[in-house]
């Protein structure tokens, strides 16, 4: 077993394949013990895809480990598709996804956007869950949108901040996501293209406590940028697809028995650790981990850290 602060050793998957619904066929795979721990990995964005080095926040003698790209993104296909794609659809995927596999339960890890998905998901099906493991909380209420996208974070990053409103027309900076919304839905590719970029980078910039440049570099690949951006920005401008903003927090207590880590970053731009301080006020029996040298981003150090000490706790 590796040390709590070590990435396990890289892995390959054991089973690979597609489950097609709604014109979308959404790869999955299966990594580590066949007959371990069954836990599922929800990547962030929505749009970003999954990664081979999440496998590594697991012990894959121990664990199970489901990853899938969501609808849109990733290996997905078809690539940056915005039609039935919505957080409900993606609820009912990985639904249909543990079934698929014949896991009875399993512990669900979000990061991010993935944090938002684990929510939605355990609330509409509980019984399928056995622990739960935040990152980075976003409940994607209208202040933590505009906090990134409008006003706060800007004040920052000020030099990122350019680049990302450079793309707007100064008289459409008022409304920064319903003016990307306007760029996404036209026929102008090279400017959507640009304005994928730009979006993408913003939060590449910003994800980490001390700036990386690899980061940068690999969001902003064409074909990542066009669904991260696109693809966020369509969940985004709806609202997350939710009833109500405070639907995520409001539903806690359908899931308060279950057991609960959550690790939050304390200069977390994107995710500002509010928002993980209420879900932990709300949930009495999860617990809160402060990594107070980290940014955003699941792969520095301290947030690795205690992202694999709490797959650790989880193991039976």
């Amino acid at each position: 077993m590796a040390s709590s602060s070590t990435l396990f050793p890289k892995i390959k998957p054991f089973d690979e394949g597609f489950y097609s619904i709604d014109g979308h066929d959404i790869y999955y795979e299966q990594c580590g013990n066949p007959d371990g721990k069954p836990a599922v990995f929800l990547h962030g964005g929505p749009g970003g895809g999954g990664s081979e080095e999440v496998r590594r926040f697991f012990d894959p003698k121990k664990y199970r480990l489901v990853v899938f790209d969501q609808r849109g993104c990733g290996r997905s296909l078809p690539h940056a598709c915005l039609e039935n794609n919505t957080t409900w659809d993606l609820v009912n995927d990985i639904e249909a996804i543990r079934k698929l596999l014949n896991i009875e339960k399993w512990l669900v890890f979000g990061g991010s956007w993935g944090s938002t998905l684990a929510l939605a998901y355990s609330q509409k099906h509980p019984s399928s869950v056995t622990e739960i493991i935040l990152r980075g909380v976003f409940l994607l209420r209208r202040h933590e949108l505009q906090w990134f996208y409008q006003y706060g974070a800007s004040q920052i990053f000020p030099e990122a901040w350019e680049n990302f409103i450079n793309i707007i027309d100064e008289n459409e900076r008022h409304d920064l996501m319903s003016a990307y919304q306007k760029i996404f839905a036209s026929n102008d590719e090279p400017k959507k293209l640009d304005a994928a970029i730009a979006w993408s980078q913003w939060e590449a910039t910003t994800s980490n406590l001390v700036f990386k440049e690899s980061l940068v570099d690999e969001f902003s690949n064409p074909r990542f940028a066009l669904a991260f951006a696109q693809i966020e920005n369509h969940y985004f401008v709806n609202k997350g697809f939710f009833a109500r903003e405070t639907q995520l927090l409001d539903d806690i207590d359908k899931i308060k028995h279950i057991p609960c880590s959550i690790i939050q970053g304390r200069y977390d731009i994107v995710c500002p650790a509010a928002s993980a301080w209420e879900v932990h006020t709300r949930w009495p029996i999860s617990e809160l981990l402060i990594a107070d040298t980290s940014g955003h981003s699941a792969f520095e150090d301290q947030i690795s850290t205690l992202l694999i000490k709490s797959t650790n706790k989880y193991i039976t």
